[in-house]
């Protein structure tokens, strides 16, 4: 099924290259120190060198929504964090660029201040103003799938279910669709968890829910919107190599993005520019190449 949308002025979906998102974090509670850039010139030094390597969009969080972590911040601080990365930012030239924040204040904020996208970790669930700021402001909308109450739904079914009640809320508000890449929420649905964009399950270890939503990435292809999987280091990884530093799961990244673009990902979160970029491109070349040897036999 062929989805077609635009992230600022960056077109993603059928038809288009993997884009890829560098993020950028100014929060210092983040999981991986290695992503962390809190004052201007390790901000302006970042955001360069992942321009350079191939990044699309450069992705913004001033709050940690790591989701067994309790980091919450005020959204003053959040705010002032996001007002002075976004000066720094757009003295660098890296025009395109993404916030991530599940705060409407905050998205208002980022939106006044040269940002042309919108990461919302709860899918517009958490803060009831965040569609109308994004449909007042024409901005897109990167949606990550959320579900505040447990079931017993299988992962694929839920992932589809809590990213159809997003795509609701945004129709509602008026947001137009093609403005909108979905998200799956690789790392977000656990046994237990902490933070807005947790989201309960109890039917298996949160690392096998994560492997299996990969592995049926092409099942959510039904929802018509390009998909943008971030997975980039996270502790399903860590809990399958029994890797506890962040700092050592850039191989696994590498193979589970590899995997993720396989089935369909069209858009892929990471912290590691330059080795994504390859890793992405070369598996958009294999794919060509298979499709091609598939038509002439």
């Amino acid at each position: 099924m062929k989805s077609v949308a635009k992230l600022g002025p960056v077109r993603v979906g059928s038809g288009f290259p993997v884009r890829i998102i560098a993020a950028i974090n100014v929060s210092p509670e983040s999981f991986y120190g290695g992503s962390v850039a809190n004052t201007p010139e390790k901000i302006s030094r970042m955001a360069s060198k992942i321009s350079r390597e191939g990044a699309d969009i450069l992705d913004i969080g001033a709050m940690s929504t790591a989701p067994y972590l309790k980091n919450e911040i005020s959204q003053e601080v959040e705010s002032a964090r996001i007002r002075s990365a976004l000066r720094t930012v757009m003295e660098t030239g890296h025009v395109t660029v993404s916030v991530d924040t599940l705060r409407a204040s905050v998205a208002d904020v980022a939106l006044r201040n040269g940002a042309s996208i919108i990461n919302d970790v709860s899918g517009l669930k958490n803060d009831a103003g965040m569609a109308r700021v994004i449909k007042d402001h024409g901005a897109s909308l990167l949606a990550m799938a959320h579900s505040s109450k447990t079931s017993k739904v299988a992962p694929i079914a839920r992932v589809r279910q809590a990213l159809s009640e997003t795509m609701r809320i945004a129709q509602r508000e008026g947001i137009d669709e093609q403005h909108i890449v979905l998200d799956p929420g690789i790392g977000f649905f656990r046994e237990e968890g902490a933070g807005r964009a947790y989201s309960p399950q109890k039917l298996m270890p949160w690392y096998e829910w994560d492997c299996h939503v990969l592995a049926n990435l092409r099942k959510l292809e039904t929802l018509r919107r390009p998909l943008c999987v971030g997975l980039s280091r996270k502790s399903f990884l860590g809990k399958i190599l029994n890797l506890e530093n962040p700092e050592e799961r850039l191989p696994a990244s590498l193979a589970a993005t590899a995997v993720a673009v396989m089935n369909g990902a069209n858009v892929v979160r990471t912290h590691d520019v330059r080795e994504t970029v390859q890793a992405v491109r070369i598996v958009e070349a294999m794919t060509r190449r298979s499709r091609r040897a598939g038509a002439v036999s």
